[in-house]
């Protein structure tokens, strides 16, 4: 069976750009594990990723919309599959490593916090060294999933997951396609969310900016992936005049949903459940759940605190706060 695997490496030596990363030239993990007889070290990382507990939560976590009434609101796991997708798109043009680009893509939220960025807000202010969803990811994968154990996962997918928002670039080109895959997702399917909440139109999209990146979603994205094809060679970049105009339409972005009122009037009171369920759990350790008990004495309550709180979903953080702070009708 071990030839499955081989045959695959060896496949991708033929089919690869020299660029890729190549499965069998991993630096390999934290921990040294036998080969899958079947699956390259990248697609077990894949296949880990897809199995864990903080990727199925991920369903359940705001992507901008806090609880929004309907079912065709984007979720952090519905984010997570269109950068998968487009990410896969970028890296079958450019001839890299699938297999790794995909394990990133699925991975590279797995730290998010409950409701969106503005969870990660409250605990960056509250956290001793700050927060970042995408250090805490790192985290997840390395010692948070199975119980502390954590997913051994290779550096590669490791270094991707962690440079996938700012900050120095990924050193493998996989890595830095899904960087560009993340922000293509996110404001492509903001536009979609926010026009069917009725915060904007897609008509209220300057003209010029539709002119230059397409008249729909479908048309900016296959805009900016076909761009992204046409322009990378060492690293991972779009022409000059697209990026400006995606880098216009981001700042659109930025002013008619991202610090809307209507979008955000709910966020100011995401926060503060944030901090009151961080300090309840600070000051009452013994409450934490027993992997957390262990970190909180290991690198302390507060390390545990913000582990435990980062990795609730939307729902189970309001349960968890309506316990703790909500008084329950009573009977006698």
């Amino acid at each position: 069976m071990d030839t499955v695997r081989k045959k695959s490496c060896a496949a991708e030596h033929m089919l690869l750009s020299p660029a890729a990363a190549f499965a069998d030239e991993s630096r390999g993990r934290l921990r040294y594990e036998e080969e899958c007889p079947l699956r390259t070290v990248f697609q077990r990382d894949r296949d880990r990723i897809i199995h864990s507990s903080s990727f199925r939560r991920l369903k359940h976590k705001t992507q901008v919309f806090l609880s929004p009434e309907g079912d065709h609101y984007r979720t952090r796991l519905t984010h997570t599959l269109e950068v998968a997708q487009i990410a896969r798109t970028v890296s079958v043009g450019l001839r890299l490593n699938q297999d790794l680009t995909e394990a990133i893509a699925l991975g590279h939220d797995l730290g998010h916090t409950p409701f969106g960025h503005a969870g990660e807000r409250a605990l960056d202010s509250v956290c001793p060294g700050g927060f970042k969803h995408y250090t805490q990811s790192l985290r997840v994968v390395d010692y948070l999933e199975k119980e502390g154990a954590g997913l051994n996962l290779t550096f590669e997918v490791r270094n991707g997951i962690e440079r996938h928002t700012c900050g120095d670039e990924a050193e493998t080109l996989e890595g830095r396609v899904v960087r560009l895959a993340d922000v293509i997702a996110y404001i492509n399917h903001d536009i979609d969310d926010a026009c069917r909440a009725g915060v904007m139109r897609e008509e209220d999209i300057p003209k010029s900016l539709r002119d230059a990146l397409g008249y729909s979603k479908s048309k900016r994205i296959n805009t900016l992936v076909v761009s992204a094809i046409e322009n990378s060679s060492s690293t991972v970049s779009l022409s000059p005049d697209i990026k400006e105009a995606f880098d216009e339409l981001h700042s659109f972005m930025f002013d008619r949903v991202y610090t809307n009122t209507v979008c955000k009037g709910e966020e100011t009171k995401a926060v503060d459940l944030i901090k009151w369920l961080y300090f309840y759990f600070v000051n009452n350790p013994d409450k934490l759940p027993d992997l957390y008990k262990r970190i909180s004495l290991e690198s302390g309550v507060e390390r545990a605190a913000c582990d435990y709180i980062a990795g609730m979903s939307d729902r189970f953080a309001v349960n968890t706060f309506e316990a703790l702070f909500v008084p329950e009708s009573w009977m006698y």
